[in-house]
């Protein structure tokens, strides 16, 4: 579906570079979690995979397409929902039936399904809607668009915790076998048994794009009551010292990707010889 190869973006000769010399490639039937700290390039590289920003150097191919052309072909295939929304006047239904000819495969009545659920006000111009309820209504778009290709940035900031979870249920629902999502976000709890794989982004290259089932291969996640020596991160709780540590014994334990994420910001060289494939 896209396939980066050594790319290169930064916004004017006198900065440093924001991505530089990255290969990435985007399979389908998966929900990619795209995360990283602030200021790493994680909106950047979003807006390279559609089309809206140009690449210095390297590819970017979409579809085996260059994103950067912005064929008609490609863009009918790819939905991007920004963190900062742009709100029009019209109502949610008006706004299906302008912009949803534009995606061949938006569905209507998923469209309604999707309000439904979120309980939005169907009759009330999306600029009178709250923030929360705007972002739900252009969710509720994007997933109905049903672009083999969905971009969305921090989608759940903004929601409530009920909306949080009827969002985690919708996207579960419409993920197959012909379908990617990627999700830039900080609040990996909201997603934490949605995403699989799970890309790291750091400044200027990626630590980590394996699946769940890769990375419990390499590494166990433990609760005890005092920190392991060979502990790669370990955070202090009531219960004892959750840890990240090498799984040398082949224990099965669940990912917790908040310590996966600290542990892999404190152990760059580790995890990129631990699990880029060169």
């Amino acid at each position: 579906m896209i396939k980066i190869s050594n790319l290169h973006f930064r916004y004017n000769k006198r900065q440093a570079p924001v991505i530089s010399g990255i290969d990435l490639e985007i399979l389908p039937g998966n929900i990619y979690g795209l995360l990283g700290e602030n200021g790493v390039g994680k909106t950047t590289l979003l807006r390279l995979m559609c089309g809206l920003l140009f690449p210095n150097s390297g590819t970017c191919t979409v579809f085996g397409m260059e994103s950067r052309k912005r064929f008609p072909d490609m863009l009918e295939k790819i939905y991007y929902l920004p963190e900062v929304l742009s709100i029009p006047t019209m109502n949610i239904i008006d706004y299906g039936k302008t912009y949803g000819k534009l995606y061949p495969n938006f569905n209507t009545e998923q469209f309604l399904y999707y309000l439904e659920k979120f309980n939005i006000d169907l009759k009330k111009k999306m600029k009178n809607l709250s923030h929360g309820q705007q972002k739900k209504s252009l969710i509720a778009f994007s997933l109905a668009c049903n672009t083999p290709l969905l971009f969305l940035d921090e989608p759940t900031n903004g929601l409530d915790i009920p909306s949080k979870s009827i969002f985690r249920q919708l996207l579960a629902e419409s993920i197959n076998d012909s379908r990617s999502i990627v999700i830039s976000t900080h609040q990996v709890l909201d997603l934490e048994n949605l995403i699989d794989p799970i890309i790291i982004l750091e400044f200027n290259q990626i630590l980590l794009n394996n699946t769940v089932a890769e990375i419990s291969e390499k590494l166990k996640f433990t609760l005890q009551e005092q920190a392991p020596p060979s502990a790669l991160y370990s955070e202090q709780t009531l219960g004892g010292f959750l840890s990240v540590e090498p799984n040398n014994d082949n224990s099965n334990t669940k990912i917790n990707i908040e310590l996966l994420f600290n542990a892999a910001i404190s152990n760059k060289d580790f995890f990129k010889q631990t699990f880029i494939k060169e």
